[in-house]
């Protein structure tokens, strides 16, 4: 759409943005589809050279916005050695007065899993019912889009010149735990500072209520080894008489929840003044729980997601049933992954979980703890001038009063990013609806739910121009 260098009003650079958006928004699902198609899985065992190119081909998206200033590719070496993923950096100053936002999404993805739990092959883009299915289609290559769309609406809606500055950060590792993120804040952090962060990597409660995220629960992972045994035995000689690691194992991983699966962990805290509520038969549905199952824990469906711990075994190192021999084992080892309360402290966490794997111990068993990994959970100051300007963006682009909500999982830089800059407001924003299924076979993206959040982004953003001063 080409537009007059004569000035508009801005009612009118409104509907210019919002024509932008709808204008381009086959270019847009073509773009994402592309990015779709590189495999940018940043786990340590995948070949690094798709991260490289998802990076480059981000950064050229970037550059053709003809809005950034500068726009790079950079990542860094972390005090241990690891070597960080490629992300991308693009900067536009603000005009003298005017604020400045960052933007931040990731094009790393998760990997595929089983090729045959796909209906359609992961990493070739499938348009389907008015969704686009793929690995990445919607975490989060849906969400660098919705950047540079909203972006590319602005700079339609302004003839070129937005008044605020943007810059804009593509992560290429959130998927492998943003390693390096801290470092790389460290190195790039008087270009990355902001009046508002937005991030778009959640969810929404569905496809025509769009969801502002003001709290996230925290992440405590560990690795977790029973011993009981010097060496393998045979369970028929030995059996009855000495317990085996598993034997230990399924005791002590028992202890962690009470009888109707509520955490049970000293220590471990809920947030009471979160939001509450929520259906319990949206959950059978999301989850497609089976006939008979059913849930666990107390209180309300979003006490139980959102404002309360919860601890799952998310891997076991055990003999398959298919190689299984009639052994006593002397090792069993699991991956631990709890998630913590808004308001707690990760370190305080791990802390309690490790006390009572130690406590309960059966048998005298030896526990062992490894490769802990903490990240805090993070909590939204929703009185910020910028959170009610999102909000009216967001019912204007959508058409639909927007919710704030929760997030079971979790978002660790977040916190990391308030940290670094205290005075940001931080907004969790996404393209995500319950049929997503990010991280699992069948991820897509429903494309109406895009379209609503470009066009929600690019009017904050339109809008961030004209706000008063106090915006800061």
């Amino acid at each position: 759409m080409t537009l007059s260098d004569a000035p508009l009003d801005a009612h009118d650079q409104e509907q210019a943005l919002l024509r932008a958006v709808e204008d381009r928004f086959p270019t847009t699902i073509a773009r994402l589809a592309g990015l779709v198609r590189i495999p940018s899985v940043s786990w340590d065992a995948f070949d690094r050279v798709h991260v490289r190119r998802s990076a480059e081909r981000t950064a050229e998206l970037l550059r053709e916005t003809g809005v950034f200033e500068t726009v790079d590719i950079d990542g860094v070496e972390t005090a241990d050695g690891y070597a960080g993923q490629p992300a991308v950096i693009a900067t536009r100053p603000a005009e003298p007065g005017q604020p400045t936002v960052l933007l931040y999404a990731h094009h790393d993805v998760q990997p595929q899993g089983s090729a045959d739990d796909w209906r359609t092959p992961p990493f070739e883009p499938t348009l389907r019912d008015g969704r686009l299915y793929g690995r990445g289609a919607s975490d989060d290559k849906a969400g660098v889009m919705t950047h540079i769309a909203a972006v590319e609406a602005l700079s339609a809606a302004t003839s070129g010149r937005p008044k605020i500055g943007i810059s804009v950060f593509i992560e290429g590792e959130e998927e492998n735990g943003s390693r390096s993120f801290a470092d790389f804040l460290e190195k790039h952090k008087a270009a990355l500072g902001a009046d508002a962060i937005i991030v778009a990597d959640s969810d929404n409660p569905s496809t025509s209520v769009p969801g502002l995220t003001v709290s996230l629960r925290g992440n405590v992972t560990m690795k977790v080894t029973v011993r009981t045994l010097g060496h393998a035995s045979h369970s028929g000689m030995l059996g009855g008489a000495v317990p085996d690691a598993m034997l230990a194992t399924v005791r002590l991983l028992d202890s962690l929840w009470d009888e109707r699966g509520a955490v049970a962990v000293s220590g471990l805290v809920s947030r009471a003044d979160g939001p509450s509520g929520g259906d319990e038969s949206d959950v059978r549905r999301d989850a497609e729980l089976l006939e008979g199952v059913t849930t666990i824990g107390a209180g309300t469906v979003h006490d139980r997601l959102w404002n309360q711990p919860a601890i799952t075994i998310t891997g076991i190192d055990a003999p398959s049933v298919d190689e299984a021999s009639n052994t006593l084992l002397p090792a069993v080892s699991v991956r631990l992954s709890a998630r913590i309360a808004p308001g707690d402290d990760a370190a305080r966490a791990f802390e309690a979980i490790e006390r009572h794997l130690r406590e309960h111990a059966p048998f005298g068993a030896h526990i062992e703890i490894t490769q802990p990994d903490l990240g805090q959970p993070f909590l939204v100051d929703t009185a910020g001038p910028a959170v009610g300007l999102m909000k009216r963006a967001m019912e204007d682009g959508w058409g639909a009063q927007p919710a704030e909500t929760g997030i079971g999982g979790s978002i660790p830089f977040i916190a990391a990013l308030a940290e670094v800059y205290p005075e940001a407001e931080i907004l969790v924003t996404g393209v995500e609806d319950p049929a997503t299924m990010a991280h699992s076979p069948n991820e897509s993206q429903d494309l109406g739910v895009l379209r609503r959040a470009i066009s929600a982004e690019a009017l904050f953003l339109h809008r961030f121009a004209r706000v008063d001063e106090d915006i800061r």
